[in-house]
């Protein structure tokens, strides 16, 4: 059984990527990838855009005084800067806004991962529309070969993107019809019809007895829940005491052999964490399996972005 260690310390000083993982970008045909990270602040970069997601003022300043040097020495000019402040309270969070560049240009924009497209919204809320610390988990869908994918919380649908590129029917699942909607465009942005796929604004407790009922099975699972959501009549999801009941359901529509993937941005859950919940959940319905984390992305020191963990059913 492979072991983890828990998470440590946030890192302390501005840790910027070098040339080197630049080119391997580029060359990989990305360009939303991080490009610093320092603890309560991170630079992300989005095609010719920079996001700067900020704790407080202090780690803001600290990035942008260090953003002029690092381009300068990789010879490399942002189009623009937007700014995310990172509230202690879900209710605080507001869309991010314009630090630095043209306020006239267009704010919805497309980037690109390992040549995959996917449309970008500056003005649609909070999170702009990719969530890029999931990159190693979509290319590993990519590269195993799915044949049917139920991606819950499914936000603007890259899992189910990738999914279906290597031939996969999809069904996508969120509260939010407008995300499932820039889902549509996003498969369509990829040369993909959406209509054979399937999208569902719902609730995903309610949906996963649905589709047990039915007798659907899928071999491949992705759950992804934010720490802290509202349902169908103000029912309250929170992950780290709802996780395991999430996953229970899940494993009630997995095939044999799917592939579950565990991920969460909650602090106090790490892939230890999220190993214990899955053990458990794996005794009471009598199933087994084995857990396995992709390897850290080069761009995100260890330990920061999503927390992951897939288990892959016996």
């Amino acid at each position: 059984m492979r072991k983890f260690s828990d998470r440590p310390p946030a890192e302390p000083h501005p840790r910027w990527i070098g040339g080197a993982l630049l080119a391997a970008f580029a060359a990989a045909g990305t360009d939303a990838h991080r490009i610093c990270t320092a603890g309560e602040a991170w630079f992300e970069r989005f095609g010719s855009d920079l996001l700067l997601s900020y704790q407080n003022e202090s780690a803001r300043d600290l990035l942008l005084a260090g953003l002029a040097d690092w381009q300068s020495e990789h010879g490399w000019k942002h189009r623009r800067v937007f700014g995310k402040f990172i509230p202690l309270q879900n209710a605080e969070r507001i869309a991010p806004e314009l630090l630095d560049g043209p306020a006239d240009l267009p704010l919805e924009t497309t980037v690109l991962e390992t040549g995959i497209r996917y449309g970008l919204d500056f003005a649609a809320g909070y999170s702009a529309g990719l969530f890029i610390d999931q990159r190693a988990n979509r290319t590993f869908v990519r590269r195993v070969g799915i044949h049917r994918l139920l991606n819950t919380f499914a936000y603007t649908c890259s899992f189910s993107v990738v999914a279906a590129l290597g031939g996969a029917e999809t069904v996508s699942v969120d509260l939010s019809k407008k995300s499932l909607d820039r889902g549509r465009a996003n498969f369509a942005l990829n040369g993909i019809d959406p209509a054979p796929h399937r999208f569902i604004a719902d609730d995903v407790l309610d949906v996963f007895p649905r589709l047990a009922r039915r007798g659907e099975t899928f071999d491949a699972i992705i759950l992804d829940p934010p720490t802290f959501s509202r349902g169908n009549k103000g029912r309250r999801f929170q992950i780290e005491r709802d996780f395991e009941a999430l996953l229970a359901a899940a494993l009630e529509v997995a095939a044999p052999n799917a592939r579950v993937l565990l991920s969460t941005n909650c602090t106090r859950l790490g892939r230890r964490e999220l190993e214990r919940i899955a053990r458990f959940a794996l005794k009471l319905q009598r199933r087994a399996g084995d857990f396995h984390a992709e390897p850290t992305l080069p761009d995100f020191p260890p330990q920061t972005g999503a927390q992951s963990l897939w288990l892959t059913l016996k």
